[in-house]
């Protein structure tokens, strides 16, 4: 587009009558003579839309687009030209000036996309906020160059705003309308999050459930999201029979069964799903679980003991027991027991579960 600019004549008649807003010419002479002729051909193009409105009826529909397409290309290169300028502020006056004088141009959305990219650059991310989400309800959607205005858009709000709601609302409608071009791991798990923010339970674990073929999925600053998403749909769907109402209780029951050495027993109180058994050096993230063994080989013969307390570094969440005998190469383990996290029941939320086991001494 420059290089065909370049060659047009200073002394033109357009060069001649059209009168330049000073504001709008700036950069090096260059830049500023490519702009002044930006603007010649931008009025050109404007005069030849105006010259032929009485004649619409006649005019061919591909005429009209190639006209529009013209205009597109020149307000496109001065667009670009201020933002490789860096003058961001001439950027958003220009387009907003033009999207106001007129409302009915085809390639409005794409102007004010640039101008919320502006503000984006002069940190007013608020307000370019606004205007991503004034297309998304307003304008329909364009293709340039292949890639569609309202997917830029959603894109940039998913990153920008700072409420869940509106978050939800965006991250459903990336679905549903660009699920080929989106990481859906990454957009179902973090549809999830914004659910869980406004207390919709049944949303998130819906979304949940929908992340879980996507196990793998990197998600920043979740390093845990496989088991995160897997622990709270499998317990969502389990019954939910062998928790307690409160930790001493649990506790009490759990001793009792020791002191019995009741195998039985132990396994009605050991939580069916995300139950763990592993060592304290081993991963949070890791899935070890107690399936591949049975407690009765290991308390058959042995006897088991435990602490008459709680060890010290449980809280109003978590607790530790520990206990020894087990066998003979790793003979103490300490119980874990955690608090239910789990709004979306209120009658089982803030009950208690035994929910693992760590080998080993504690460090």
């Amino acid at each position: 587009m420059t290089q065909g600019l370049t060659g047009c004549a200073p002394g033109s008649y357009h060069a001649q009558v059209v009168r330049f807003d000073p504001y709008y010419i700036s950069g090096s002479k260059e830049d500023q003579e490519i702009l002044r002729q930006l603007f010649v051909l931008l009025a050109k193009e404007t005069e030849n839309q105006e010259a032929d409105t009485g004649e619409q009826e006649t005019r061919e529909p591909q005429d009209t687009a190639a006209y529009n397409e013209v205009e597109f290309a020149v307000v496109r290169e001065i667009a670009n030209r201020y933002i490789r300028l860096q003058e961001y502020g001439k950027l958003i006056n220009f387009l907003t000036a033009r999207t106001n004088r007129n409302p009915q141009d085809p390639y409005n959305a794409y102007y004010l996309l640039m101008v919320g990219y502006g503000y984006i650059q002069q940190e007013a991310y608020p307000v370019a906020a606004l205007y991503f989400d004034v297309i998304i309800k307003n304008y329909p959607d364009l293709m340039v160059e292949g890639q569609s205005i309202h997917l830029a858009c959603l894109n940039q709000l998913i990153t920008l705003v700072d409420n869940p709601e509106q978050e939800v609302k965006y991250y459903e409608e990336l679905i549903a309308r660009f699920s080929d071009f989106l990481d859906l791991g990454m957009a179902y798990f973090m549809l999830g999050q914004a659910y869980e923010q406004i207390g919709d339970w049944n949303g998130a674990i819906q979304s949940y459930t929908q992340y879980l073929p996507y196990r793998g999925t990197i998600i920043p600053g979740f390093p845990n999201a496989d088991n995160y998403a897997k622990q709270l749909v499998d317990f969502n769907q389990s019954p939910k029979d062998w928790t307690f109402e409160n930790l001493n209780s649990l506790v009490n029951a759990v001793k009792g069964a020791l002191a019995d050495g009741s195998s039985v027993r132990l396994r009605q109180y050991q939580a069916k799903v995300n139950f763990f058994a592993r060592s304290w050096e081993q991963a949070d993230t890791d899935d070890a679980g107690m399936a591949e063994f049975n407690l009765a080989d290991f308390m058959r013969g042995n006897q088991i003991h435990y602490a008459d307390v709680l060890d010290t570094s449980s809280n109003a969440t978590e607790a530790y027991l520990r206990t020894s005998g087990w066998d003979q190469f790793i003979s103490t383990w300490y119980f874990y027991f955690r608090k239910i996290y789990f709004p979306l029941n209120p009658d089982i939320h803030g009950r208690w579960e035994w929910a693992g086991v760590y080998y080993g001494e504690k460090f």
